[in-house]
This record gives structure tokens, C-alpha cells and sequence, in this order.
């Protein structure tokens, strides 16, 4: 079973002359493969729902109904979270940018976008309260300062932890196609 939303268009790596080198701009894309931490972390998810759901198959078949579909829901829960999981980070088309959460998406269309640059600042750790030196994607909206709005890509997130280079590639993507729809 194909999952999309694991890829990420490689278009953008062969392409020298355009940076949105994209047959359908309109088509929502995140501009970097999800990282191996966020990854490990969806294939943990999966491996545990597929116990709980086997746990649910012998529960309703030795002991009550009830109590196995209690239980399936619970590992329908466990892979709906990570599946959601594998779908959190930044997302771009000619309409916008789009920020996809754990719980809840905000797209914001580019005439709200002032800029987007890379910038050294403390960052969460894994998204945990520790803080450390990194780099951070930060978007300043007109409605708001740069301050206010969390970063959308950081050096430290599951995405790009150990992988600079990743970061650095996925940056320069984001902060192309914000230069490209502000223009136009």
C-alpha cells in the first residue's frame, strides 16, 4: 500500500533552473522526507498496535465482545496517531503554507507571509521543554511579530535531528517557495 504522504517530491533536488520545479504548484507537497526519529517512532506506534490488536482478536474470541472492542479501538487509536504522526510538518502550494500538527492543521495563504528566513536561536529538543542552540525556519506574518509565531522547521525536530544538511535543503525549498508567491 502506497503511502504517500512518507515521500517527498525529489523534483526540487535535479531542477536547476526553477526552485518550484513542480508540474501541479496547486498540489499541497512537503518539501523533505519526514526523518528517521518521527519515522522509528510511527514504525514503534504500528508495531504496538498490531499486539493490541491481536490482544483485541483473542479477547472477543474468549471472552466477551464487549472488551474486544474495547480494545480495538484502542489500537485503531494507536495507528490513527501514527499515521497522524507521519503526516505533521510543513506543507507548501501556490495557495500557501501550511503547518499540519498533531491535533490540529493552520494554513496560512502567502499574501499573510511578510518572510521567511533561517535564523540561530534556541530551539526545542525533540520538541520536549529543553531548549539548545540551533537553527529555525521562522515566518513573519503581517498580523503578527516573529516573536509570536513558533518556527516552523527547527535543527532539533524529529525531522532533521543529525541531518543539517536535510535542514538546510528543506529551508531553502520553503523559504523558495515563499519568495516565488509573494511575487506572483
Amino acid at each position: 500500500m502506497p503511502l504517500p504522504f512518507l515521500t517527498a517530491d525529489r523534483s526540487f533536488e535535479t531542477a536547476a533552473e526553477s526552485a518550484l520545479p513542480y508540474a501541479d504548484p496547486d498540489h499541497w507537497r512537503r518539501p523533505y522526507r519526514p526523518g528517521p526519529w518521527r519515522v522509528g517512532v510511527a514504525a514503534l506506534g504500528l508495531l504496538l498496535a498490531s499486539f493490541v490488536l491481536f490482544a483485541a482478536v483473542l479477547i472477543a474470541l474468549t471472552g466477551s465482545a464487549s472488551s474486544g472492542g474495547v480494545v480495538l479501538v484502542v489500537g485503531l487509536a494507536i495507528v490513527a496517531s501514527s499515521l497522524r504522526l507521519l503526516r505533521m510538518g510543513v506543507w507548501v502550494s501556490r495557495r500557501g503554507l501550511r503547518r499540519t500538527g498533531f491535533l490540529m492543521t493552520r494554513t496560512m495563504p502567502w499574501a499573510r507571509v511578510v518572510s521567511v528566513r533561517t535564523v540561530q536561536q534556541p530551539v526545542r529538543w525533540l520538541g520536549l521543554p529543553r531548549t539548545v542552540q540551533g537553527q529555525a525556519l521562522a515566518l513573519v506574518r503581517k498580523d503578527r511579530s516573529a516573536e509570536d509565531t513558533p518556527p516552523l522547521l527547527t535543527t532539533h525536530s524529529l525531522d532533521f535531528l543529525g541531518r543539517p544538511v536535510a535542514f538546510d535543503r528543506a529551508a531553502d525549498v520553503v523559504e523558495a517557495w515563499a519568495a516565488e508567491n509573494r511575487r506572483g
